[in-house]
């Protein structure tokens, strides 16, 4: 057996669970530095600009957290359950479909962005100027999000193997570059001519695609848990319903919580172009934690997933109590201190009262309910590692109908304005954390327990 797998079997949890979710961790952090850059940069632009990116990243991060998230965690907890039952050849045959998966996925966002995109953006309040920079990033995004899709699920891969530091330091590496690569491409220098947002989505890609190659390289020549081996290429049934009975619903968590922000932008943006702008810089923060939280709950997915392989579910939910009382804590501080500070943070990207104003108000309502999310969105990491994603799915669903059908109403019936949709946020997220936790707590990941809904 791997000693990578014979580690997660058998060392201390929370010493190792700290090992291989550091690298991750510091990765995913430097990559929301790289994306609040991006903010900073679109941001000299004004509000114009801000307001399409409010528009169009929850487009991005739906492909990212689809690739990495649902489809990455699946593919990660089928390779670690492989290894964690001794089956290495299992492993390198699921590696083949996973490749398959990623690419029949990424054609299927390239052709809904192409046939619905427009109307899509024109639904959330795009016109103008600010639904032509939206629809610009998307016609690059798009058609080269097989790139996005194929990162991801290489780095899952790695990871499903316990395999953290390899794709940590190429992210690490790329972020060197994305950061210059972005301010060039958005605001023009060197005699390069300033894109405006279109570049950011063109840096996006540049890198995602040089990260793809580097990844495949590695699982080609030089991986020594499991390779991409031309003989393990026999696509099979069983295969496809090991990753996709993970996948498939785990899919429905990510979409609902870009649903989510999706449907608040669209009620937003009944407040003006200035709220959807200060709107957009704080939402923003709720993307970043989505990344900052997989820092650990990849490690969870490996974790959980070479236990519940070999049958010590005790030691797997375990695990997962540790994993997410670690996001409480990382996302419930950070959350805290946006409240408290809210100015420090809206003013790095925005001098334009009305838009600070939408900004500082989000963060002041929300910012507290981020612990929630942190929790729920650890053990929903952790539970595709178990292969039971039916209650985090079923909490992501109630999420979303607390926070919309919550806004609306504060809207309609109430007259709340921005203050009523905020706090609707907020009661979805505390929703979301706690009804996760609960099914951890009633046995979801045991033979006898819960199976989800």
């Amino acid at each position: 057996m791997d000693p990578r797998t014979q580690a997660m079997l058998s060392a201390p949890p929370l010493p190792l669970l700290a090992r291989l979710a550091a690298p991750n961790v510091v990765a995913f952090l430097v990559q929301a530095v790289v994306s609040m850059a991006e903010v900073w940069f679109v941001g000299r632009l004004g509000p114009e600009a801000l307001a399409a990116m409010a528009l169009v990243f929850p487009l991005l991060m739906l492909n990212q957290m689809m690739s990495g998230g649902a489809l990455g965690g699946a593919v990660a907890s089928s390779i670690a359950r492989a290894l964690g039952a001794g089956d290495r050849a299992r492993a390198e045959t699921l590696l083949w479909h996973a490749l398959t998966l990623a690419g029949a996925f990424a054609l299927a966002m390239a052709l809904a962005f192409a046939l619905f995109g427009e109307l899509l953006l024109r639904t959330l309040g795009g016109e103008g100027t600010v639904l032509s920079q939206a629809l610009g990033y998307g016609a690059i995004l798009f058609p080269a999000c097989i790139v996005l899709w194929l990162v991801n699920t290489l780095s899952a891969v790695l990871r499903g193997t316990g395999n953290m530091q390899l794709p940590a330091r190429v992210m690490l590496l790329s972020a060197a570059v994305q950061v210059p690569l972005s301010g060039v491409l958005i605001l023009g220098a060197f005699g390069v001519p300033a894109f405006g947002l279109a570049g950011a989505a063109v840096s996006v890609v540049s890198v995602a695609a040089v990260n793809s190659l580097l990844l495949l390289a590695w699982l080609l020549y030089r991986d020594q848990a499991l390779r991409l081996r031309r003989d393990r290429f026999q696509l099979q049934g069983s295969a496809f319903q090991d990753i996709g009975r993970v996948a498939l619903p785990a899919l429905l968590s990510p979409l609902f919580t870009v649903l989510t922000i999706v449907s608040l932008t669209a009620l937003v943006g009944r407040q003006g172009v200035d709220a959807l702008a200060g709107y957009g810089i704080g939402s923003r923060i709720e993307f970043l934690l989505v990344p900052l939280v997989f820092g650990i709950g990849a490690a969870l997915t490996a974790m959980v997933g070479t236990n519940v392989g070999a049958g010590q579910v005790a030691r797997a939910e375990h695990i997962g109590w540790l994993g997410a009382g670690a996001a409480g804590v990382l996302t419930g501080v950070v959350g805290l201190l946006l409240a408290l500070f809210p100015e420090s943070w809206v003013g790095l990207f925005t001098d334009h009262p009305p838009t600070l104003a939408a900004g500082v108000a989000y963060m002041t309502h929300v910012g507290p309910a981020f612990g929630f999310l942190g929790v729920g969105l650890a053990l929903y990491f952790a539970s595709q590692g178990a292969g039971r994603v039916g209650w985090p799915v079923t909490a992501t669903v109630l999420r979303f109908l607390v926070a919309v059908g919550g806004a609306t109403v504060a809207l309609d019936q109430f007259d709340l304005g921005l203050n009523g949709i905020y706090l609707a946020a907020a009661s979805g997220m505390v929703i979301y954390g706690a009804l996760t936790a609960a099914s951890l707590a009633l046995g979801a990941w045991r033979p006898k327990g819960p199976r989800g809904l």
